[in-house]
């Protein structure tokens, strides 16, 4: 397909997941699996985004739970002043440097100028939703 090619290498090559951001991600989990009629695939803590993870299978892609793990993490902080909901979506990307350089030459607002380590050990990065008609962004390379 034309419109997924870049400079002669595949850029976006699907989406990985869609987040949604909760306050109790116990309830939130059970009643995914309930919703969805899979299993949650697993749970991780990203101390270094202070939130923990709940991954559920959905064909391709995963829907990703995300709670905070304290009230200074971002997630925290959206909850706040949005409520639960949707909270970004994840495109998987082969080089995600070069995706950011791209993206930045494009004149879209990086979040992250350089990856820093995700869910699953990915390399990961945000794109401001300023840019991105008020959805926020996140790239992932996987490990």
């Amino acid at each position: 397909m034309e419109n997924t090619k870049r400079q002669g290498h595949m850029a976006f090559t699907k989406i990985s997941h869609i987040a949604i951001a909760v306050s109790d991600i116990a309830a939130a989990g059970r009643s995914f699996e309930k919703l969805t009629g899979t299993k949650v695939e697993r749970e991780e803590d990203v101390p270094e985004q202070k939130v923990r993870v709940v991954m559920l299978p959905i064909g391709e892609s995963r829907l990703e739970l995300v709670g905070p793990l304290d009230a200074s993490s971002t997630v925290a902080k959206f909850i706040s002043k949005c409520g639960e909901g949707i909270h970004h979506v994840c495109f998987e990307v082969l080089d995600i440097n070069s995706e950011l350089k791209r993206l930045k030459d494009e004149g879209f607002q990086l979040i992250d100028e350089t990856p820093r380590r995700g869910a699953d050990g990915n390399l990961i990065a945000f794109i401001h939703p300023r840019t991105t008609g008020g959805v926020l962004v996140e790239l992932s390379q996987k490990k």
